[in-house]
């Protein structure tokens, strides 16, 4: 089976959330447009991470975790803003495969694990006939194991003497397959 999806990993802070960006913007410089999904940003204030946003590929922005935020969703000490991320990424995921669009998630962590629509979703990303590409997390998990052992699956090791170089390297293994059309 051919490896069409690309998932990237490595130690926090490394700079995998900045490589699928800077991969997102040449794919647009070389002309393809067909790219959809989200990243997730962190939230600073006064120096110190207070949360993380999501951005869509089409600009929208929310909320999906903060520092003291109420919610029954939780990862130490953040509130997760389940509604948010499912209103805002989620949508965003199912607009690019519903296009046949190459999906960008970013990334595939214990917040946005705790959403059984995500996961479903990562899941039909994986099974398309476009790409993946998308972050995940280093640690061993039931379903980021899973799905890095699947066979059409290429996981690549982010580190700090990789990572500029990996930009043109990924957008290679993206733009060699033969290009799809959107809606085929």
């Amino acid at each position: 089976m051919k490896r069409k999806n690309i998932l990237l990993t490595g130690r926090p802070r490394v700079g995998k959330s900045t490589l699928v960006m800077r991969v997102t913007e040449r794919l647009r410089e070389l002309g393809h447009t067909d790219i959809g999904g989200f990243y997730t940003l962190e939230k600073s204030r006064e120096g110190k991470r207070v949360g993380f946003n999501i951005q869509t590929l089409d600009g929208q922005v929310g909320r999906l975790a903060e520092v003291g935020l109420g919610s029954p969703y939780r990862l130490g000490k953040y509130g997760i803003d389940m509604e948010c991320f499912e209103r805002v990424a989620l949508t965003a995921l199912e607009g690019a495969l519903e296009k046949k669009y190459i999906a960008v998630v970013d990334e595939i962590g214990y917040m946005e694990l705790k959403s059984r629509r995500f996961r479903d979703l990562v899941d039909q990303a994986l099974d398309s006939a476009r790409p993946l590409l998308a972050t995940v997390m280093r640690s061993r998990f039931d379903f980021p194991d899973r799905i890095k052992a699947r066979d059409d699956v290429t996981v690549i090791t982010v580190r700090v003497d990789n990572r500029d170089r990996l930009v043109g390297e990924i957008v290679d293994m993206l733009v060699s397959r033969p290009k799809d059309k959107p809606g085929e």
